[in-house]
């Protein structure tokens, strides 16, 4: 079965909107395989945005997804990929339609409330830096 990750972010986490993601996922008929509360270390954060790294935003970024734990979740379901990326939205939440997470509850690009794996290849390098195999129930 298809997994992806979504990240409830430092914004998400402070609005107390992990609950209502969850729910946009779960309506959708996506089944939470992990989860767990995590902050972010310098070395996770360096390979997970090493696309970023040399860009200038990138210590702003990195400051900002370290100011809380965030909330760490692998999804599972048929096209999950595509398809929790359509739930999201836009990465500029002023540029996502109402009814998807970021049109809902986000405020801008950088805060968006959430993380989702841009594609299979990276939802699998973004599990594999978070999670370990145990963690990951599938039923």
């Amino acid at each position: 079965m298809e997994k992806t990750v979504v990240l409830v972010k430092p914004d998400g986490v402070n609005k107390r909107v992990i609950g209502k993601i969850m729910t946009y996922l779960e309506d959708a008929g996506f089944k939470l395989s992990a989860g767990k509360f995590i902050r972010l270390t310098d070395d996770i954060i360096d390979r997970w945005y090493a696309h970023h790294k040399d860009k200038s935003f990138f210590p702003d970024l990195k400051k900002f997804m370290m100011e809380t734990p965030v909330m760490a979740m692998v999804w599972e379901g048929e096209g999950v990929v595509a398809k929790v990326r359509e739930i999201c939205g836009p990465t500029d939440s002023l540029k996502a339609p109402k009814g998807t997470i970021r049109g809902d509850l986000g405020t801008d690009i950088q805060h968006n409330v959430v993380h989702a794996s841009e594609d299979e290849s990276n939802a699998k390098r973004e599990i594999g830096l978070l999670f370990s195999q145990e963690e990951i129930i599938s039923y």
